[in-house]
């Protein structure tokens, strides 16, 4: 989930885990699909297919469901589902902004999915625009913090378009220009640092800080958003300070 820091989520029953890691798979098969249709099959010359197949591995997606995501999408088997990408924007309780990112083959069902989730949890969508301004596109690369240190970090990629590292609990986040992840992601890879992710997201330019129950509302709102088998991504400027991420994590 983007866009969230330093906060844990409360824990879930065995069966809603398999239900949400069903839909993860899903989801991360379908940007393997769209980033071999794109930009070819082969993830040596197409960076965005590479990242897709390792954030797929690193969520222990199977490799023959990976192996058979890059050929439909690379139009070797002879089928595939053509996907459109859809933007919608809205605010949850508290006056929290949410960019909804989609990936659909039916754009009415999308809308109506997103419109519903919004609807039953206190929230709004909004025109095109009036939350986007809040956010600038950007690359991001996760690291996890065990062995590593911000100053280490920094200096392996300062030189390849890194902004910023971020601590974000579990992992730095390294910011960097949308186009630049992938030279930092091989400045990593080079100097021998393992990464959690590599891709481009949307970073919010200002946070909207809520209390405990604050979070709980734009917590399930982004739920039922992600619930949705066409919502990729849900982006958001919540900011959960540290004494309710605590209070959070010991439900």
């Amino acid at each position: 989930m983007s866009g969230h820091s330093k906060w844990a989520t409360t824990k879930h029953k065995k069966a809603a885990i398999d239900a949400k890691r069903s839909k993860l798979f899903a989801k991360l098969i379908k940007n393997i699909e769209v980033a071999a249709r794109i930009g070819g099959p082969d993830p040596a010359g197409n960076p965005t297919l590479y990242d897709a197949i390792q954030k797929a591995k690193k969520s222990s997606v199977p490799n023959d469901n990976i192996d058979r995501a890059v050929k439909r999408g690379g139009g070797l088997d002879g089928a595939g589902v053509n996907y459109e990408t859809l933007m919608y924007e809205g605010y949850a309780p508290g006056g929290v902004a949410l960019l909804v990112e989609c990936l659909t083959d039916n754009k009415n069902r999308a809308v109506s999915e997103v419109r519903v989730a919004f609807t039953r949890n206190g929230g709004n969508m909004a025109d095109s625009g009036s939350v986007s301004y809040l956010f600038h596109r950007k690359g991001v690369v996760t690291v996890a913090k065990a062995g590593h240190t911000e100053d280490e970090l920094l200096e392996i990629v300062l030189d390849a378009g890194a902004e910023e590292i971020n601590d974000e609990g579990e992992v730095f986040e390294i910011i960097s220009e949308a186009t630049d992840f992938v030279n930092v992601r091989k400045a990593l890879q080079e100097a021998g640092v393992d990464y959690e992710s590599a891709e481009a997201s949307f970073v919010p330019t200002m946070r909207t800080a809520v209390d405990l129950e604050g979070a709980h509302k734009v917590l399930r709102l982004i739920d039922a958003l992600e619930d949705s088998d066409d919502v990729q991504n849900v982006y958001s400027n919540l900011d959960i300070p540290e004494d309710v991420a605590a209070q959070l994590a010991a439900e």
